[in-house]
């Protein structure tokens, strides 16, 4: 039986999250003697970017039911075609159809994968656990599994194959959630995709303060991020708040200004590689959790780290 693959696509396009999952499917497939079949919604970037990361076919489902993200519709749509193995990308809207497609499919679920399966028959991996302070070995239970693998950790790997492509109408019913508006970001780096991120908190002492925060972020090419009280408070958009209440990051670098570093912040940016902190506070907890720590004045250190850098880099 083939490893199913949900590749999320982003207003059409697939992003590094998706490429991620189809390559852990790869990795999956190839254990299990098998192939990959990746199944997409609303795609508008060409099947042949999933073959080159292993997708041996891609299927496209459309009905009008999809137009807009439903979870309950996706999941319903992706059970016409899935069995086995399900691997998801453990994105916001990813991890909102996977559980759903779990229960319908009659499936265990493994979510937040972090590494490739110790063994397919029963499925069993090492997933976070306790807001990403722990880990764990989860085994699954019969043969239907799905599986969301946590961003950055397994890494983007390339492996071409040849590949065809289907396109198959589903009936299913968008009955329970009416879309009355979105609104999408434009012009910035999306938070969960960032590879460098620059996060900020009161610290800065104020909104007009930010631009040395985002000069920093467009030197490094990263994304600006706060905390929650610097978006309560509307120094920042909300879209911005990183942490167990925010939009989780697992970024290879993330800078921390000015943030004291409570529980629900760190809890949310633990899966990030290396972690940088600047604090006047020499006992601001997120020391504790810090690769590399700064005791010093933000307002003098990160515009001289930003001169340095554009040295550097020749800028």
């Amino acid at each position: 039986m083939s490893i199913f693959v949900y590749t999320e696509n982003i207003s059409g396009a697939y992003k590094k999250a998706a490429l991620e999952a189809v390559s852990y499917a790869k990795t999956v497939a190839d254990m299990s003697g098998t192939d990959v079949v990746a199944v997409s919604i609303n795609p508008t970037d060409a099947a042949d970017v999933l073959y080159k990361y292993g997708a041996s076919k891609v299927v496209t489902l459309k009905s009008d039911a999809l137009k807009s993200f439903n979870p309950k519709a996706y999941a319903e749509a992706l059970a016409t075609v899935v069995d086995g193995v399900v691997v998801f990308p453990h994105s916001t809207d990813a991890s909102s159809v996977a559980p759903m497609l779990a229960v319908i499919k009659n499936a265990s679920l493994l979510t937040n994968v972090v590494s490739a399966p110790v063994a397919v028959s029963p499925f069993e991996a090492k997933r976070k656990s306790f807001s990403g302070k722990a880990f764990m070995d989860a085994k699954a239970h019969g043969e239907n599994v799905v599986v969301t693998v946590s961003q950055n950790s397994f890494g983007v790997k390339e492996n071409p194959v040849a590949g065809s492509e289907e396109v198959k109408e589903v009936s299913v019913s968008a009955e329970g959630l009416t879309v009355v508006n979105q609104e999408k970001s434009s012009g910035k780096l999306d938070l969960k995709e960032a590879e460098v991120v620059v996060s900020a908190g009161r610290g800065m002492k104020g909104p007009e303060n930010w631009g040395m925060i985002e000069e920093l972020a467009n030197v490094l090419g990263a994304a600006t991020a706060c905390s929650k009280p610097v978006s309560d408070i509307g120094w920042r958009p909300h879209s911005e708040h990183v942490g167990q209440t925010g939009k989780p990051v697992a970024s290879n670098l993330y800078i921390a200004v000015g943030i004291s570093g409570a529980i629900q912040h760190i809890a949310g940016i633990n899966s990030s590689k290396v972690k940088v902190v600047i604090n006047t506070d020499p006992e601001a907890p997120f020391f504790k959790v810090a690769d590399y720590g700064v005791v010093g004045d933000a307002f003098q250190i990160i515009p001289a780290l930003t001169e340095k850098i554009k040295a550097l880099k020749g800028h």
